[in-house]
């Protein structure tokens, strides 16, 4: 049986004692992550894809440990990659979409093998950087250390979530294991009374000097009354979910919410996907075989399937019953005398038990049953984040693109969570219709529920980028985005326009200008939070934000495509999240490629500069705009492209640098020309740039 390590401990012992711990915590998730894989029984597995919404197995295989070496290089804690082809392939997932986006893209995945050497030598890389990196206690998350720990922590989700990828994959590729072994323990349909839980106050205060590592949502402060409601003991069994799908609930459209509705006419389900319809009743999934359906164990669902099933119990019982909120979920952990903040106390989560659920009324703390563990618990709360919420600089989209209202919070861990995941503190969240080892508890309350509307963006810096490409023009300067379309567009006249590449589009606006001459457009940027508020533009028409008048004063608003004139071009761009200096293959091939405000900000853009411009066509335009702000914060003083003097003593502007690192590969066609841009920081402060354009003609 395989039994995971709990988080570390980032504040006590000795930086020798830390160091020890740090390798035997990374040797414990990167070991426990492959043991996961090894119950696939041919490498035909690994390309199989059982989540049609989701890439095949052998991303995930890759994906985990390319995390490291893609957050050691962001944090300048390594400046090699190991295989610059994996660390693009293996980058991003294809996770959190709509159920019926069906786009299918075609990836040259490599061999099992060649991913396992890829590993091997991502382990040898980062023990290497354990043995000789400084540690100093605390670790906190400005450490050096940290983009490791967050590699371990983001690998320990992707061990829950793989299971459940192959919990879905058919039973001819997975082979039982003594290793992951399921409860042998099943009975009857136990009764689930409700308790009463007196009104109260919940209270969270994650630090950034915390003992125990954190996701960004996690840190900062929340209080809130609670107001007395009851909750069902235990969570929510086969058996008595059973009895809604006996009884047509799949087929009774007044059970299920709108969007639950439109989920379930989709997939045409009949019962929760883990279940399987024999000739001798239903059939259980666990992750490696199939049992008769355990009637005590937990039901596995959807945020959708569980909210049917407490709207059928509500006419059933004639009051209301619903999911409870995450503040309720915390008073219930707060009565039922848990204290501390990891979930190992006897309880099935963590590998401690098994690598399956087992029944409802095993594991017992105060007056409830599985405060967590078992399944995770679904909540009737969109996440969002607590006051003094800011994101980490390295990952910067672990949470913000999901403050969307469409992704709730799961509670509590299930029994494969490990890590972070089985603290007290962990907040995730998933897309309703979305799968986990999820299950529910029912809460009977007349209690308003009330939500946080994040249905406009409120990060500082994306709010201000929003306001540079879609508000009004400043000080009398026109739109940068817009003149750098106009300029682009001039300047590719003659030539053709089929496809544009907006390389470092932030939040958009340049990228749907250039579709207003260009049949397609690419926009690329590395942060998921820009991407996500062009998506909010292409999707809705409309983006919304906060900007600072003064001091703690905010104006709302709001930008619509129609009044920009870019309604009819909407459609015609593909946003990506993606590393300008580590592009995907399958973006080349382009008529233009446009770089705003880009390379002062890259670590090595002589490298960038060559690669990209093998992605244009022969005879197609390179244009690179800059204000040429050499910061050492970003490229190391030996990578800038001019602005000093050279070894002659003779001044290098950074255009001249330009055209000699194009050499023999482009041209420059006319002459650079500046065009000024203005962002705004308050209703009276302003930053007035001008950004030099150069556009080169590729020869060879």
């Amino acid at each position: 049986m395989i039994k995971a390590l709990s988080t570390l401990q980032l504040s006590s012992g000795s930086p020798d004692q830390k160091r020890r711990e740090l390798k035997d915590y990374f040797l414990d998730s990167f070991d426990t992550y492959e043991a996961l894989f090894g119950v696939l029984n041919h490498s035909d597995a690994f390309y199989q894809r059982p989540e049609k919404l989701r890439h095949p197995l052998i991303f995930y295989f890759g994906h985990t440990a390319t995390f490291y070496v893609n957050k050691l290089m962001f944090a300048k804690t390594i400046s090699t990659r190991i295989n610059p082809k994996f660390e693009a392939l293996f980058a991003v997932g294809v996770d959190e979409m709509s159920w019926d986006d069906l786009n299918d893209r075609n990836y040259d995945w490599p061999t099992v093998d060649a991913v396992r050497r890829y590993r091997n030598n991502v382990r040898d890389l980062v023990l290497s950087l354990i043995d000789t990196l400084p540690v100093t206690l605390p670790v906190t998350w400005d450490s050096i250390l940290w983009p490791i720990i967050m590699g371990i922590e983001h690998e320990r989700i992707h061990l829950e979530t793989s299971s459940v990828l192959i919990r879905q994959l058919d039973l001819q590729w997975v082979t039982p294991s003594s290793r992951w072994p399921i409860c042998q323990t099943s009975g009857p349909t136990p009764n689930n009374p409700f308790i009463k839980v007196p009104e109260g106050m919940v209270s969270r205060n994650k630090t950034l000097d915390d003992q125990y590592y954190g996701w960004d949502n996690e840190y900062g402060t929340h209080k809130a009354g609670v107001k007395e409601f009851e909750v069902s003991q235990q969570l929510v069994s086969n058996g008595e979910f059973l009895a809604f799908v006996a009884e047509g609930g799949y087929k009774t459209e007044r059970f299920w919410e709108d969007e639950g509705n439109q989920w379930r006419k989709y997939t045409e389900a009949e019962h929760p996907t883990f279940w399987r319809k024999s000739d001798n009743g239903y059939v259980y999934r666990a992750m490696l075989e199939e049992i008769q359906l355990p009637l005590d164990w937990p039901v596995d669902v959807n945020y959708h399937e569980a909210k049917a099933y407490c709207n059928y119990m509500s006419e059933k019982l004639g009051e209301s019953v619903r999911l409870p909120t995450e503040d309720e979920w915390t008073r219930v952990i707060d009565c039922s005398g848990f204290k501390g903040n990891l979930f190992d106390e006897g309880l099935n989560i963590g590998l401690g038990k098994y690598a399956s659920s087992e029944p409802v009324t095993i594991n017992k703390q105060g007056e409830f049953f599985d405060i967590a563990g078992n399944v995770w618990q679904w909540t009737e709360t969109p996440i969002y984040p607590f006051d003094g919420f800011k994101v980490h600089p390295l990952y910067d989209d672990f949470t913000t693109p999901t403050y969307d209202n469409k992704h709730n919070l799961i509670k509590g861990g299930s029994w494969i969570s490990t890590g972070n995941e089985a603290s007290k503190d962990s907040r995730y969240a998933f897309r309703r219709h979305f799968y986990q080892h999820a299950g529910f508890r029912m809460v009977k309350s007349n209690t308003k529920i009330t939500v946080s509307d994040f249905d406009y963006e409120s990060d500082t810096q994306v709010s201000q980028y929003c306001a540079f490409h879609y508000g009004f023009n400043r000080l009398g300067v026109a739109n940068f985005a817009k003149a750098s379309a106009e300029y682009c567009i001039e300047q590719n006249h003659g030539r053709s326009f089929t496809r544009a590449l907006d390389l470092g589009c932030a939040v958009g606006r340049t990228s749907f200008e250039l579709a207003k001459a260009f049949d397609h457009v690419d926009g690329i940027d590395f942060s998921a939070r820009f991407i996500k508020t062009a998506i909010s533009m292409q999707e809705r028409g409309e983006v919304r934000y906060n900007t600072i008048t003064e001091g703690e004063l905010t104006q709302f608003n709001v930008n619509k495509a129609y009044d920009l004139e870019l309604s009819d071009v909407l459609n015609k761009v593909s946003f990506h999240q993606g590393d300008a200096g580590n592009l995907k293959p399958q973006f080349d091939n382009y008529d233009l490629i446009f770089m705003g405000n880009l390379v002062d900000r890259l670590a090595n853009p002589a490298e960038v500069i060559r690669e990209v411009i093998k992605r244009v066509n022969l005879g197609g335009l390179l244009i690179v705009a800059s204000p040429f702000t050499w910061l050492e914060e970003y490229t190391p003083r030996e990578n800038w492209l001019g602005g000093y003097k050279d070894a002659t003593g003779e001044t290098l502007t950074s255009t001249q640098a330009l055209i000699e690192v194009l050499a023999n590969l482009a041209v420059p066609i006319g002459e650079s020309c500046e065009i000024p841009f203005v962002i705004t920081e308050t209703s009276r402060k302003h930053q007035y740039t001008f950004s030099e354009f150069n556009a080169f003609q590729r020869i060879a």
